[in-house]
């Protein structure tokens, strides 16, 4: 059986603007807070279901 090789990503979505003032999801990175609480302590395929997720979203933003 051969292993997936997940895709080479940043460490973290995170683009610090961070914002989940008004909803459940960070407008800088896309995730909800309950990913960015547990982001440290996630497996990298979870992550990596994250990060295809946010970027098809359009995320990470960046304030521009």
């Amino acid at each position: 059986m051969t292993e997936e090789k997940l895709p080479e990503r940043p460490d973290t979505p995170c683009v610090a603007v961070c914002s989940t003032t008004f909803d459940d999801v960070c407008r800088g990175c896309g995730r909800t807070y309950i990913e960015v609480a547990h982001w440290v302590s996630m497996s990298a395929e979870d992550k990596e279901k994250v990060w295809q997720r946010i970027l098809a979203q359009g995320y990470p933003r960046r304030n521009s």
